[in-house]
């Protein structure tokens, strides 16, 4: 079977390293998440809460940004600090690639 004419602007395979990571906050929030670490995004990380289905592609700027994971996991305040403390300790610096 042929594909409609679809007009992809990008079809590549790359192999990936995927950590797996189940953990309970101080205030008893659970996280299950998978951490992709790829050569794209810019060095940045694809961060997938498996509970809640939900995905961010995440560097220490994103951290920074009020509201972000908030925002992005569905999040109470205190529920996205927790996360950011992990997070920061996973993200690392960027590092640019082509």
């Amino acid at each position: 079977m042929l594909l409609p004419d679809y007009d992809f602007m990008s079809d590549t395979t790359e192999d990936t390293a995927t950590r797996f990571v189940t953990f309970i906050t101080p205030s008893l929030k659970r996280f299950d998440l998978a951490i992709m670490s790829t050569a794209r995004f810019y060095g940045k990380k694809l961060i997938t809460d498996l509970q809640a289905g939900r995905t961010a592609i995440i560097g220490p700027d994103d951290l920074e940004q009020e509201g972000y994971l908030e925002y992005t996991f569905k999040l109470s305040e205190e529920e996205a600090a927790e996360l950011a403390q992990f997070l920061y300790f996973v993200v690392g610096t960027v590092n640019f690639t082509d």
